[in-house]
């Protein structure tokens, strides 16, 4: 059934009865009638009742007034009643990808041109210093993007170097390629809000969806984006921006090489050989250069390198650390933050702890009380699994694709049993240092002190995923881990214990209990369905996305970039807030990886389940209460 309509008369008169809070949404804090009368164009009236529907009017409406459509729409019925998981899938699917792609081109600059990060006169963007095409390229843009300036970065990029641009951060210049004549960028897809730069792995999640939803041009994009990166500055970036020059992420580059090709029945054994030269070559620069990621005991630890205060995080984040230096040096608070910031001052303790926040930040967990202070001194699980998973991709890709003997471009030989050997090399040191046989759980090692950390965090989970456990291994940490993490939204990213109690000098951090985050959901589910955990992958699923659609229903179509996974709400008060709630009318792209977790928990859920998800069921009425399963 079309309803004809005018769509700004209708859209006006239904936020004047419905959106009682006047934030251009509809949801369940408003307070209005929640039954309104559609007037067509015909003077016929069709009632639509309810938060949900209503909400899905007004996505309609500001869709239709969007494409154009001032004084006659025509509303489909079907969209307005549309099962929630439909809808929002759909609208990952057809709307949020497409919203959340980005370029580095003329078209992608003057999407980003007036982003919130810059706040001087100037939009700098930092091109390579062998890369003259580019160079060229955005220069060429000036006249008509006057607020770009363009820099050259030197051959070497130094902590030092990073430093003195700190007050000039600009975009880092991605691949281009020529389309008929044109240039274009490669594109990516960004996380949303104010991220409107290519995360490291954040896209490798991202792509995960983009595949499911038939989207390989993205994802080719997004490895010839990272490509690049190694290429021209050594590794691939936190994200493009200045500030994160000396900073990686966690190494994902591998799984998303071998499942695009694995998605695309690939067959051009050229391009793959490039790639895959690129992903040995990160590999070995990056992670196993001795006495930096690489630590004495053969295993690897996040270490981002800089120099002094971390300069893109918000006003008074490192608040409490620097008034603790300033009373102890004596000196008034702005005038020893101004020092510091400067070099003015040499204090050892406070750029250790700085190094410990930049590499806390390189591992994706930034902040998490299991990385504050000490990052840089532990061998993680989450690293060495994903360092495993490296090993174990390199040695499938060169036995499928190459018949067991690969050359790299210095015509270095590599074999499928060379990485076999140092995967399990890596096994047995992961054994060896990171598994606790008593407790039947992995932890990460403290290097520096010759111990095992005792925090339990979702990261737990990372070797069902690598395929780095047992069978006994993955039984046992099923058993023991699972009943601490797993919350009635999902699995939370630490206990409550490990996280401590919150106090002034124990903050609440976004990486902690009771805080859920997408990345770790996916890795747990495709763990467990490695090891034949169906039942216990099937109520993860559900829970996760049960949390995801009952927000959603209840507020617009919200998808936010984290929730919490106890009291099963995006609503939160956390450190960096929580972005992809911020909009008017439509959800601006939703938020990346949370966009990526609901299409791959989709497309492993069961229809049974499903359908108990479109009429949001409680989780804890179906798979039983998780806070009765503790006290029992």
């Amino acid at each position: 059934m079309k309803l004809q309509i005018n769509p700004i008369a209708t859209l006006k008169a239904l936020l004047s009865q419905e959106d009682v809070d006047g934030d251009k949404k509809i949801t369940i804090e408003d307070e209005g009638p929640k039954k309104f009368e559609l007037i067509q164009t015909n003077g016929a009236i069709f009632t639509i009742e309810g938060t949900y529907f209503l909400s899905n009017l007004l996505q309609e409406l500001a869709l239709s007034i969007k494409q154009g459509n001032k004084t006659m729409a025509s509303i489909s019925a079907a969209d307005i009643f549309e099962k929630p998981t439909q809808r929002i899938s759909q609208s990952i699917r057809n709307i949020y990808w497409d919203d959340l792609t980005r370029t580095m081109d003329k078209k992608g600059l003057q999407k980003v041109i007036h982003d919130e990060k810059v706040t001087q006169d100037y939009f700098y963007i930092y091109v390579p210093y062998n890369d003259k095409k580019a160079y060229e390229y955005y220069n060429s843009l000036i006249k008509e993007l006057p607020k770009i300036k363009v820099e050259i970065l030197p051959k070497e990029i130094s902590p030092e170097f990073v430093l003195s641009i700190s007050d000039k951060s600009g975009l880092l210049a991605l691949a281009l390629y020529e389309k008929e004549g044109i240039t274009q960028g490669q594109p990516f897809v960004v996380p949303g809000g104010r991220f409107n730069e290519m995360y490291g792995w954040d896209s490798y999640f991202e792509s995960v969806a983009l595949l499911i939803d038939e989207k390989s041009n993205l994802v080719k994009g997004i490895i010839e984006n990272f490509e690049y990166q190694i290429k021209h500055y050594g590794k691939i970036l936190n994200a493009n921006r200045s500030y994160y020059l000396t900073r990686t992420q966690p190494p994902f580059f591998s799984s998303l090489l071998k499942e695009y090709v694995e998605a695309m029945d690939f067959t051009d054994l050229t391009w793959l050989s490039e790639k895959l030269n690129t992903a040995i070559h990160e590999y070995e620069n990056v992670w196993m250069a001795q006495g930096k990621r690489l630590t004495s005991n053969g295993l690897n630890r996040y270490f981002a390198e800089g120099i002094g205060y971390v300069f893109e995080t918000e006003e008074g984040h490192f608040k409490e650390i620097m008034e603790y230096y300033a009373n102890k040096h004596q000196i008034p608070m702005k005038e020893f933050e101004h020092k510091y910031k400067n070099r003015e001052l040499h204090i050892p303790e406070l750029d250790a702890y700085f190094t410990h926040d930049r590499s806390l930040r390189e591992s994706g967990h930034d902040t998490t009380n299991r990385f504050v202070n000490k990052c840089a001194d532990l061998n993680t699980v989450d690293l060495n699994a994903l360092l495993y998973k490296y090993e174990t991709d390199f040695a499938e890709l060169i036995q499928i694709y190459f018949k067991g003997n690969f050359s790299d471009e210095n015509s270095k030989e590599y074999t499928g049993d060379y990485w076999l050997k140092k995967a399990q090399d890596r096994r047995n040191r992961i054994d060896a240092l990171l598994w606790n046989e008593a407790e039947g759980l992995y932890f990460d090692f403290d290097f520096q002190l010759n111990q095992p950390s005792n925090f339990l965090a979702a990261t737990v989970f990372y070797p069902l995923w690598a395929k780095l456990c047992s069978t006994q291994q993955a039984k046992l940490l099923v058993k023991n881990a699972l009943p601490l993490l797993k919350c009635k939204g999902g699995v939370a990213s630490s206990t409550k214990k490990s996280r401590g109690e919150v106090t002034k000098e124990n903050p609440q951090r976004q990486w902690d209990y009771p805080f859920g985050w997408a990345p770790h959901q996916m890795l747990i589910w495709k763990g467990l369905l490695q090891y034949n955990f169906i039942d216990e992958t099937q109520e993860l699923v559900y829970r996760w996305l049960w949390l995801i659609t009952k927000n959603a229903v209840d507020y617009n179509g919200t998808i936010a970039e984290k929730y919490d996974v106890v009291n099963c709400t995006h609503i939160i008060d956390t450190e960096y807030g929580n972005v992809g709630t911020n909009f008017e009318y439509i959800p601006n792209g939703g938020f990346g990886w949370m966009n990526a977790s609901y299409q791959y928990g989709l497309s492993i859920l069961e229809k049974k389940w499903i359908e108990k998800l479109n009429e949001l069921t409680d989780p804890d009425i179906l798979f039983g209460s998780i806070e009765k399963k503790k006290e029992d």
